[in-house]
């Protein structure tokens, strides 16, 4: 028996922690229990020696001291001050009335702000609460059916997991040994098709069921000019001239730049133009922009320029993510006091949340090092790797087996967890198998989306319905009766997206490019072509050291600095350059 428990010590210590999941103790504490009982359990079996466990203090300070680890406060801080400040509400009033004369404009509406808010935010249940808060009664209320309503909402909100800065793309990184910044420069491309794919999806809706997403009725339509038009087409022409301009930047100064690079400052020039246009209409009162296109402008402009300030600065190579983090935390204090929001209890509040979740983040992270210390001691990292290299398919049989599993683990798991405790245990095994390891991140963190989503345990749809009307109310305008949102309804609405989620998992495998973006600025090496070439020796003088006739032998210095030598006129000169011939020792006259 005991010859048993040994052999399998790995797989058992697997199953005591999904026991222990199930049972419903805490993933932190379960994590740190099942890591010191089995490792007591493998000393006193003799698996294990005394001076692993002496190795758990430093493991759990090295999670203290990591740098990477301080842009998950940073990130969460500034999406608390920008939700708490109002952002998103003028953003939803301004793009709904700009989307409103279409057939499903506020859900274009919330897909846009969803998009905008995960792109500052970057924290799912602040996207969520916000646009359920404030999109959700005035969908309702103009007649938009309440499962499109409502899993549109809670689909754009999860969009902060997948778009940089998104808190589990920091965690994925660190799991995975790899920069937080190309990991973001990989999920830029992805998380904006993603977005994409969801409009597609409401557009699709309006054309099969029109009742489902009503246009806005002209008198809900505020903004509007003194002759009675929506004042679109100035709109137009100014995004026009900035699309123009962006893209001039981008041909004339940065044709040798990286794309995401270039994406991040031709938008940054773009939106710069058409603020000063904005700034210069209003300042000369010229007249040339409606009050629509203002609006949009004014609203639109700061959290752009935070984006350029947090994303922009760690693309460029100007910041790490940590600092960008920080400089985003200082932008959105900035971008509060200037909407006159800031307040001492609006601090108290960010603050006391962001010491939450980073206080559980930590301890997960300490529970999963006691889990990793004990099962990296009983070799379960070689028995999962073993395990998942071994199954038929190669990359692709892994990719599929990985990816349904954490879809699985997703009902039960939160991405926190599914990072700390699955990540670790299949990077091995896919660096083995060759797999890119940002490109991997990227692709599990849109299968983890999902987790936010599954019907009946996903986090979002409990966020939506702790704010949704669950019976029927008097609308404070309409003064009419309005129906609540059931349980069910949310649930039926999240179906939809949860499958656009799986499809894009898909596109992701199809298309890696999509992700292989961040290696664009780098120079591929092929070691197979690489030439060290040594040149021949120079004849030696007469009585020369290392001559018969000297008595002396070359020394080792010598020769090992002239291989140096070579070896740098080699390595220095690449594949195509061939060293110099050494001037020859002229004969001695005889």
């Amino acid at each position: 028996m005991t010859a048993w428990i040994i052999a399998n010590m790995a797989p058992l210590m697997f199953c005591g922690l999904i026991v222990t999941l199930l049972i419903g103790f805490p993933v932190a504490f379960s994590l740190g229990a099942v890591g010191i009982l089995f490792g007591l359990l493998g000393i006193h079996l003799g698996l294990l020696d005394t001076s692993l466990l002496q190795a758990l203090p430093e493991r759990v300070f090295g999670v203290m001291s990591n740098d990477t680890l301080l842009a998950v406060p940073f990130f969460t801080f500034m999406g608390l001050i920008l939700e708490r400040s109002g952002m998103a509400e003028d953003l939803l009033d301004t793009i709904g009335q700009l989307f409103g004369p279409l057939r499903g404009g506020l859900a274009y509406a919330v897909v846009f702000v969803g998009a905008l808010l995960a792109a500052t935010t970057g924290v799912v249940a602040a996207s969520v609460i916000s646009m359920g808060l404030i999109s959700l009664p005035i969908m309702l209320r103009y007649g938009y059916d309440r499962r499109l309503a409502t899993g549109v909402i809670a689909a754009s909100g999860t969009l902060a997991q997948i778009i940089p800065p998104s808190l589990v793309l920091i965690i994925m990184a660190d799991q995975l040994g790899r920069s937080v910044g190309d990991m973001y420069a990989g999920a830029f491309i992805p998380g904006i098709t993603l977005a994409g794919i969801y409009a597609v999806y409401v557009l699709g809706t309006t054309f099969f069921r029109p009742h489902w997403a009503p246009a806005l009725p002209a008198e809900a339509r505020t903004m509007r000019e003194p002759d009675g038009s929506g004042g679109t087409p100035s709109l137009i022409v100014l995004v026009v001239i900035a699309v123009i301009s962006a893209v001039l930047y981008a041909k004339l100064r940065m044709a040798d730049r990286a794309l995401d690079e270039t994406l991040v400052i031709a938008t940054s020039v773009g939106t710069g133009v058409a603020f000063f246009a904005a700034v210069l209409n209003r300042v000369l009162k010229l007249g040339l922009l409606s009050k629509i296109a203002e609006r949009v402008v004014f609203v639109l402009i700061p959290p752009l320029a935070l984006i350029f300030l947090v994303l922009g600065t760690i693309f460029l190579g100007v910041a790490t993510p940590t600092e960008g983090g920080a400089m985003g935390a200082s932008g959105a204090l900035i971008m509060a006091l200037a909407r006159r929001r800031l307040s001492w209890k609006l601090l108290r509040q960010a603050m006391d949340t962001t010491a939450k979740l980073s206080t559980f983040v930590v301890f997960i992270l300490v529970g999963a090092r006691v889990f990793s210390l004990t099962f990296y001691g009983v070799s379960g990292h070689i028995w999962v790797e073993h395990l998942l290299t071994s199954l038929p398919g190669g990359q692709l049989g892994f990719l599929i087996v990985v990816n349904a599993l954490i879809f699985f683990l997703a009902f039960f798991l939160d991405f926190f967890e599914l990072s700390f405790i699955v990540i670790p245990l299949i990077g091995p095994a896919a660096d083995k198998l060759g797999i890119d390891l940002i490109w991997l991140g990227v692709l599990l963190g849109v299968n983890m989306q999902t987790s936010f989503m599954h019907p009946p345990f996903g986090f979002a749809l409990f966020y939506l319905r702790s704010v949704a009307p669950a019976k029927d109310y008097l609308d404070r305008l309409t003064r009419k009766v309005t129906k609540g949102v059931s349980t069910g309804q949310i649930y039926w609405g999240a179906v939809p997206f949860v499958i656009i989620q799986v499809i894009m998992i898909g596109i992701v495998i199809a298309f890696p490019q999509m992700v292989m973006v961040y290696k664009a600025g780098e120079k591929a090496y092929d070691i197979n072509k690489i030439h060290i070439i040594v040149p021949e020796e120079a004849p030696l003088l007469p009585g020369a050291p290392g001559t018969e006739g000297s008595g002396q032998a070359p020394s080792g210095a010598q020769e090992q600095e002239a291989a140096e030598k070579a070896l740098e006129r080699a390595l220095g000169g690449g594949s195509d350059a061939a060293p110099k011939e050494e001037p020859k020792t002229p004969a001695a006259p005889k």
